[in-house]
């Protein structure tokens, strides 16, 4: 009875795990901080706060990458550099595939919401990010409520 119980459970648990669909992948769009890198072995390492993050812009299953600087006013510094990627699907999954000319590599996008979305690369690390919300301490800076 317990092992009929068990059973039921885990396939009740992997039924509900909810798959990434083509239509959110638009919620890529926009400036992320990484929070956590897990490693292959379990170890985590956790990032409290970041002096870069990174930019993404996205359309058509193509975009780009890019690191940017936020700075106290609520602007960022940028650089021209840029990764560009391609997603595509397969085996039920959402790959970002990165080529520089000179390398090439991909991600596999393992969750995705409004706030959050975390990637593993083919080394089995496993990234994973937060919507950046800008501080902005400029003089035109809006005091809470």
């Amino acid at each position: 009875m317990r092992t009929g119980f068990f059973c039921l459970a885990v396939l009740f648990l992997i039924g509900c795990k909810k798959n990434i669909e083509k239509e959110n992948l638009r919620e890529l769009n926009g400036y992320w901080e990484i929070t956590e890198v897990e490693f292959p072995n379990g170890q985590k390492k956790t990032y409290t706060i970041s002096t870069t993050i990174d930019f993404i812009a996205f359309e058509n299953m193509s975009g780009y990458r890019k690191k940017v600087q936020p700075k106290l006013d609520g602007t960022y510094q940028t650089s021209d550099d840029a990764e560009r990627f391609e997603i595509s699907e397969r085996d039920d999954a959402f790959y970002l595939t990165y080529s520089n000319g000179m390398e090439q590599w991909e991600e596999k996008l393992i969750s995705l919401s409004e706030n959050s979305f975390s990637v593993q690369n083919q080394d089995k690390k496993i990234y994973r990010y937060t919507k950046y919300k800008p501080l902005n301490l400029g003089p035109d800076a809006k005091t809470p409520k």
